[in-house]
């Protein structure tokens, strides 16, 4: 079996697990469901917890079933990584300073705690006003309620437009990300490929952005087809190969299909998280055995390829 890697976030003191367990689905669970979920991940060797503003029925309600059903001593706070995201309202988005604060308040008091280790603008607002987001980002850490900030879903250069005033590292960029939705991943290996479809880049070459700057980049859905399309792993209707692939290495490294399909994110030497979205205990462990599988080359590529990608 093998064990859970950890990644240190450049410019940082931080560490954490590269699977991260996310809590978008846990509105509904009864406390000790959570608990239980929050402990099976713990047990992985999962430190990194996923939050934001607007999971669950009502703003805050995730977070806040999160800190009424695990209550965090001062010595397990500081073992783990929360994170949340703000910046999606009702119809909009807002990465006005006054929203970005009082968002962040808003959820320290739902998952009771003082500060959380990593903020995540969550998808690009176009109204954006690097000065406004750069007072928002060095109030909320002077004050200890934020460490480190990141975005999610950003290009390159939308991340450089919020360089040109916010002092504080960006130091992750949440994205979509799967074996068979790797666009960021298959532009790059279909360069300069003509009439092919997956040479074109939808990204802005942000895998190699991250790399380049030191960004982490935490791969969301890394079990969907596309778009909240459902699974890819059991679809032997939609995808035979590649799931005759994942038989076979899951077979060979003693793990789960969910386990191989992990480490096809975690091989990747851009040293990215990948983000569950389980409530299943036993499939947090099944994908926590994948953070540290050795796929080698050939079986990345036997993945990529069966999965329908063109390797030229």
């Amino acid at each position: 079996m093998a064990s859970m890697k950890t990644i240190a976030f450049p410019q940082t003191e931080l560490r954490a697990s590269n699977v991260i367990l996310g809590l978008m689905r846990i509105a509904e669970l009864e406390d000790e469901d959570i608990r239980t979920l929050y402990g099976s991940a713990r047990d992985a060797g999962i430190n990194t917890f996923d939050h934001a503003d607007i999971y669950g029925p009502s703003r805050h309600a995730c977070e806040e079933r999160f800190g009424q059903a695990v209550k965090l001593s001062a010595a397990e706070r500081e073992s783990i990584v929360i994170q949340s995201k703000v910046g999606i309202r009702s119809g909009y988005f807002d990465f006005s300073k006054e929203h970005i604060v009082r968002t962040v308040e808003e959820s320290l008091a739902a998952l009771r705690t003082d500060y959380l280790d990593v903020l995540m603008l969550h998808r690009p607002d176009t109204l954006v006003e690097p000065a406004e987001v750069a007072e928002a980002f060095d109030e909320l850490h002077a004050a200890g309620k934020v460490v480190n900030f990141g975005v999610s879903n950003h290009t390159p250069g939308q991340i450089e437009l919020l360089k040109t005033a916010v002092q504080r590292p960006l130091v992750a960029n949440q994205v979509q990300l799967s074996i068979t939705h790797c666009p960021l991943i298959a532009a790059g290996i279909a360069a300069n490929m003509g009439g092919l479809d997956q040479s074109v880049d939808r990204d802005n070459g942000l895998l190699d952005y991250a790399r380049l700057h030191g960004m982490t980049l935490q791969a969301w859905s890394p079990f969907q087809k596309g778009f909240f399309d459902g699974v890819f792993i059991g679809d032997v209707e939609h995808y035979p190969e590649l799931n005759s692939v994942l038989d076979e290495l899951a077979a060979s490294y003693g793990v789960t299909p969910t386990g191989i399909a992990v480490a096809w994110i975690t091989r990747h030497p851009a040293n990215m998280q990948v983000v569950l979205g389980t409530t299943n205990p036993g499939r947090v462990a099944e994908s926590a055995a994948g953070s540290d599988i050795p796929l080698t080359r050939e079986e990345w590529y036997r993945l990529f390829s069966a999965a329908g990608h063109v390797i030229p």
